[in-house]
């Protein structure tokens, strides 16, 4: 498996030392870089800002959030980094969840998996250069019907340095991964466990097999955000990673529509899942982060003494990632890349 690293998305602001641990990461040989947006800070800018220090690195979205821009801006966005890197630009989407599309951004939710198709032939369409870029679909009509009646197709001025990016999608439900494998380049994973592996692998060999499909498992991407901590005890690791899960489990997403809590369940933790999401929404996060088991950390992370770790990465090689995204500053990336490599 390569090797990635994942900025993420910023707290209250720009994460310290993340330039070093970006120059850190292409220095020890990671094959890509990772920035990611919520409702804060934005995935592309400080991708060009820090990816302008890198040059051999891959430098990657995940995510962009589909509902914050049109299909035919991102697709610009996506031509600029891609002739600013010298042709190492990933796009990498994903299309959140209600409470964040519907209250942050004003959009609509519903049908993401059909909006989610009718994106990517945009994006392409506008990358690609081919022709002016139309669209007959119901969520995103180039031109717009309606209106002055004066819109008309139009080809970027910008010519591609590549005519196609590779482009990943967000998913964590079955249909959203089938969806991925069928029309995107690489699947983007969040709390990935070897436990539900042939969960996954059943959904992607589904996309796999539809007409049209662009890939095969062969040649297929999946980079899978993996937290690694190293240290001798694995209740320590295990209580550094607790209130971050619980957050996700508990607190993003509504109680009814929380895809992160349905990924736990899945995963056999069902009640688990349950008393956290009800803990959390009643304001006590300390409580919900401790009902989380040690056990469910070690099935979604890598903690422990450097022994453990090397010997329970064997169960991740034998997954479909291929690409494990540590998180951490240049310090921690110089200590857990010579156990993983």
């Amino acid at each position: 498996m390569k090797l990635g690293y994942h900025i993420g998305y910023w707290q209250s602001g720009p994460p310290e030392g993340a330039l070093e641990a970006i120059t850190t990461a292409e220095e020890l040989g990671f094959d890509s870089v990772w920035t990611a947006e919520a409702y804060g800070s934005d995935a592309f800018t400080p991708l060009a800002w820090w990816g302008a220090a890198t040059s051999r690195i891959k430098l990657g979205t995940n995510i962009v959030q589909m509902s914050a821009r049109t299909p035919a801006a991102v697709g610009m966005s996506a031509l600029t980094l891609d002739h600013l890197s010298g042709g190492r630009f990933v796009l990498g989407l994903g299309v959140s969840g209600p409470q964040v599309v519907e209250g942050w951004y004003g959009q609509p939710y519903p049908k993401p998996l059909a909006r989610t198709r009718e994106y990517l032939d945009i994006v392409r369409q506008v990358i690609a250069r081919k022709e002016p870029v139309t669209s007959d679909g119901p969520f995103y009509p180039l031109p717009l019907p309606g209106g002055t009646g004066l819109g008309k197709p139009l080809k970027s001025t910008v010519h591609p340095l590549r005519e196609e990016i590779p482009i990943h999608l967000a998913a964590e439900g079955p249909k959203n991964v089938a969806l991925a494998a069928e029309i995107a380049d690489g699947w983007l994973p969040l709390f990935f466990s070897p436990k539900a592996d042939g969960f996954y692998r059943a959904a992607l060999e589904e996309g796999f097999a539809r007409p049209g499909a662009r890939h095969t498992m062969a040649d297929f991407e999946v980079a899978a955000s993996v937290p690694v901590i190293v240290h001798d005890d694995v209740e320590t690791a295990a209580g550094f990673m607790k209130p971050s899960l619980a957050l996700y489990i508990g607190g993003m997403g509504a109680k009814e529509v929380n895809f992160h809590h349905d990924v736990f369940a899945r995963l056999g933790y069902a009640d688990v899942a349950d008393e956290v999401q009800d803990l959390y929404l009643a304001g006590r996060k300390a409580e919900a982060a401790a009902a989380i088991p040690t056990s469910l950390v070690e099935d979604t992370s890598l903690i422990g003494p450097p022994e453990k770790i090397r010997e329970e990465l064997a169960r991740w090689e034998d997954t479909v990632v291929t690409t494990l995204l540590l998180r951490g500053n240049a310090e921690t990336l110089r200590r857990v890349a010579p156990i993983l490599q």
